[in-house]
């Protein structure tokens, strides 16, 4: 497995694979990885002809009260579980090399991301497309895939690539879950044991509006108060019903829908959703 840690070395390495007629794959990650970005890692090695994780814990998405200093990271543990997936390279810039001294150009997009996380984490969308785009021009990907757990993240980054002609497809692969249902994230191990109990609530209040939905409800006050209901202790940001693909909030559930979470256990932010069909 390759490590590549310059854009230039990146784009040379992946431009004499497209020019033999390889299609790339790329799984971006923040690191501290888990089964949640392993089976995004064997779906790209499965789908294309190499495929390539990046590495980069990016302090542009990060808010100044948020946790970039303490964002785990384990970057050997990383190398080795991407090695055994299949990963080809490993392109893994330092933050000077990806906002360079005096850096002043963002990428923006400003329908999907006004809403849920962008609401809550003003500026937090600017920096993920601003990285994705840069990752985007490194990598040269053929597609570039993403889990639901972040479903407006998948949004944002599908209309980007649309709108700015990357040529890249997004590829959305679904929610990993513990056992017990709790989604798999990085941030997972900031919980203490109580915490992570509580953070239960989440999935309980997300099944609990499942089976409302397939009961035949659909009054979005309805759905979103079963998943409160559920939610015990926990400190919730939002919990919203919305049309899947215009992120619109929703009276009335019908079509595609995304029920979206984000909650505090103790200290730490959670997300999930449920992303289901309404007839």
């Amino acid at each position: 497995m390759r490590l590549i840690e310059r854009p230039e070395e990146m784009r040379a390495w992946v431009m004499d694979r497209h020019g033999r007629g390889v299609t790339v794959g790329l799984v971006p990650t923040m690191g501290a990885l888990h089964e949640g970005h392993l089976s995004l890692m064997r779906a790209a090695v499965q789908e294309n002809g190499t495929a390539v994780a990046s590495i980069f814990v990016n302090p542009t998405q990060f808010g100044p009260d948020e946790d970039y200093e303490r964002y785990p990271r384990a970057f050997e543990a990383d190398c080795q579980k991407a090695e055994a997936e299949g990963i080809a390279a490993i392109y893994a810039p330092d933050a000077r090399t990806m906002y360079p001294l005096e850096h002043s150009t963002y990428v923006e997009e400003e329908a999907l991301s006004r809403g849920l996380c962008g609401r809550s984490r003003p500026g937090h969308f600017r920096g993920v497309t601003t990285v994705v785009a840069k990752l985007f021009n490194a990598v040269l990907p053929t597609r570039a895939y993403f889990g639901q757990k972040d479903a407006q993240q998948c949004a944002v980054i599908r209309r980007m690539a649309r709108d700015l002609d990357f040529g890249v497809e997004i590829i959305e692969l679904p929610i990993v879950r513990e056992a017990d249902g709790l989604a798999l994230s990085s941030r997972n191990q900031y919980l203490s044991p109580e915490e992570r109990q509580e953070a239960l609530g989440i999935h309980r209040g997300l099944r609990a509006a499942e089976a409302l939905l397939k009961e035949g409800a659909r009054d979005a006050a309805t759905v979103v108060q079963a998943v409160k209901d559920e939610m015990g202790g926990l400190r919730i940001d939002y919990v919203e019903l919305l049309d899947a693909h215009t992120l619109e909030p929703l009276a009335t559930a019908r079509g595609t829908v995304l029920l979206a979470v984000a909650a505090w256990a103790g200290g730490t932010r959670l997300i999930d959703n449920l992303k289901t069909q309404v007839i």
